[in-house]
Formats: C-alpha cells, structure tokens, sequence
C-alpha cells in the first residue's frame, strides 16, 4: 500500500469516502497546526473538517458534528510493519 493519503476521508461507514484499510493504519490529523482527535471526516482541497461535538448523538445514533474551514494536514500515526 501506498503511503499517500486521500484528499477526503471519513470514518462513517456508510459514506463513499469510508476506507477501512487506511483507518486500520492509524489516520492522525493536524488542524490549524494543533493535533485533533475528533475529526469524523475531512478534506484537504477544500479545506474543511468535521468535528463530532462532545458525546451528544443525534436520533440515528450518529455523533452530532460541526464543519470548521482550515488547513487540514493528514498523516499517518503509525509505520506500517511489513
């Protein structure tokens, strides 16, 4: 696997910018330059990313989110071990 990440990506399995293999790997975020770990998706060509808001969820049981414009910087956490 490739070490280039997409420009967009969520971690909801039910959007078509889900991808299980990357998530796997461990997907790290900067926004804004500080580290962020409630990032629910993001893109890096628009320049925007979905935060869930505390632990509220909405009637699906979804995590209720807030999108925030900026620039988004994804990496990954881990070095994959071949």
């Amino acid at each position: 696997m490739d070490d280039l990440l997409p420009d967009r990506l969520s971690n909801d399995p039910n959007s078509p910018f889900y991808n299980a293999e990357l998530l796997e790997r461990g997907v790290g975020i900067r926004f804004k330059g500080v580290e962020r770990s409630n990032v629910e998706e993001y893109c890096v060509s628009e320049g925007w990313v979905r935060l869930s808001v505390g632990n509220t969820r909405d009637r699906k049981g979804r995590p209720l989110t807030v999108t925030v414009r900026g620039p988004v910087e994804p990496y990954f956490r881990r070095v994959s071990e071949d």
